[in-house]
């Protein structure tokens, strides 16, 4: 019985201690690198992933590489896989059962909120750099969709409900375009999110490029109220628009890495009153009553025996930026990068909101087992032990997430003249160094260009950390 108990230790010890990170290891730190092409054969070397419970992370994962790489097509094609698997998930009730006798890793990976905006954001972006304005207004329109039905499913104003940033990529989209009353509307969406959740939530303020851009396509649109208003608003009395003898760039810079996720354990005391069981940590402040009532006598009788045990929840570590600012120069203007979205910490909220479900769902998993241990160990002891070493290995947090995402995404709106243009990018980390990078653009008169530049560089612990 000893050798058996060995095995079955090695057998879940070497499939399930892991976190998601530590399993991509060699993919992750090609990525990081920036050795992109090792990066991408690397991460296709597990086909059986792309139809897997990883499914929505190995297509994602595939579209930003090949997007980093200018494969926007094939990009495009994998960030679509993503978002019908988003459109079309269906909770497979047969696993659902199983991880909550095993571990929440047993599901699909479905992607967290911000992750499915991200998509179209990507696809939106790859379409406006191959010129392609059509199928980036068709993106544009399923972020509106997608931005509606999160603010239906939560109520509260402390919710991650409402993206300034996703507003502002519409806007643009629509600007390109010539659209400039929708880009208006969009711009002014933008303006308000920013203003009541983001500024709240994340301590990311309007950018000014944004006042600028809602200004122009009031102007634009005709809105001569609007934009007075606006004026008064912003304080911005002496802005007047001008066409552009030339042609913009847009420029979007990906800055560093999005958090980690790990997990973390939280012993519970439980206390019982009646058929109420409490699921109790003083040091937290944590406090979940449990409803018997419904349940066995041997289901009650099994939680009955317990007194503390330990339950596994995911966690975000973050990966703080390694450059801290950014400007894009050409000729005479010089203008600094501005911050769209803090990806980071919008991941951060995400988790935060719905650990109440994630902390009932884990203490319903690891009661179970532990009923299941109670009435085991009264017919067989050491049967009992074994179960209870698995259980006490398989009890694992799903730390699966979107880590290729950025840490956080700038912009710069910048006039081109007519003809060739040499843009530089100048990123300073936090001592002071500056990276330069030079691009050249060939502009007519009255177009859009779009560019992204990611900066993998990050500040983080050692590997083993996660």
């Amino acid at each position: 019985m000893g050798k058996v108990l060995l095995i079955l230790t090695t057998i879940f010890i070497g499939t399930s201690c892991a976190t998601y990170y530590q399993s991509n290891f060699s993919f992750n730190e090609e990525f990081e690198k920036g050795n992109l092409d090792k990066a991408l054969s690397t991460l296709r070397a597990h086909p059986s992933e792309a139809a897997g419970k990883r499914q929505f992370l190995f297509d994602v994962n595939n579209g930003l590489l090949l997007s980093i790489m200018g494969r926007y097509q094939e990009s495009n094609e994998y960030f679509e896989k993503a978002y019908i698997f988003g459109e079309d998930y269906r909770v497979n009730y047969l696993n659902e059962a199983a991880s909550y006798l095993t571990n929440p890793n047993f599901t699909a990976y479905k992607g967290e909120d911000h992750e499915h905006l991200m998509i179209l954001y990507f696809k939106a972006l790859n379409y406006l750099k191959m010129g392609n304005h059509e199928d980036a207004l068709v993106e544009c329109r399923r972020l509106n969709v997608r931005l509606q039905q999160l603010t239906d499913r939560y109520n509260s104003d402390d919710k991650y409900r409402r993206d300034a940033f996703i507003n502002t990529l519409m806007g643009i989209i629509y600007d390109s375009d010539g659209d400039y009353n929708n880009a208006f509307i969009a711009y002014r969406n933008a303006l308000e999110v920013y203003d009541n959740d983001f500024s709240r939530l994340f301590g990311v303020q309007a950018p000014q490029q944004l006042k600028y851009d809602l200004l122009r396509t009031a102007k634009l649109s005709g809105m001569d109220s609007e934009f007075e208003r606006f004026q008064s608003q912003f304080d911005m009395k002496d802005y007047t628009y001008s066409p552009s003898d030339g042609g913009e760039l847009v420029f979007f810079w990906h800055n560093g890495l999005s958090p980690i996720k790990t997990e973390w354990g939280i012993n519970f005391v439980i206390v019982r009153q009646g058929n109420m069981v409490i699921f109790t940590n003083t040091d937290l402040g944590i406090s979940f009553p449990f409803d018997m009532g419904g349940y066995s006598e041997r289901e009650r009788q099994g939680l009955s025996s317990l007194d503390v045990f330990r339950v596994a929840f995911p966690k975000y570590v973050e990966r703080p930026e390694y450059f801290s600012s950014a400007t894009l120069a050409t000729g005479a203007d010089n203008l600094p990068l501005q911050m769209l979205e803090d990806v980071n910490k919008v991941a951060f909220k995400c988790l935060t909101e719905r650990m109440t479900l994630e902390l009932s769902k884990a203490l319903i998993r690891v009661a179970l087992k532990k009923v299941e241990e109670y009435e085991v160990k009264k017919s067989d002891r050491t049967l009992g032990s074994i179960l209870s070493v698995i259980n006490a290995i398989t009890e694992k947090a799903d730390t699966r997430n979107w880590q290729t995402l950025p840490h956080t995404i700038y912009y710069a709106r910048i006039p081109l003249k007519e003809g060739t243009n040499v843009v530089t990018f100048s990123a300073v980390d936090g001592q002071g160094r500056s990276q330069n990078h030079e691009f050249t653009y060939q502009v007519k008169k009255g177009q859009t260009l779009f560019h992204t530049f990611s900066s993998l560089e990050s500040e983080y612990p050692s590997y083993s950390y996660y």
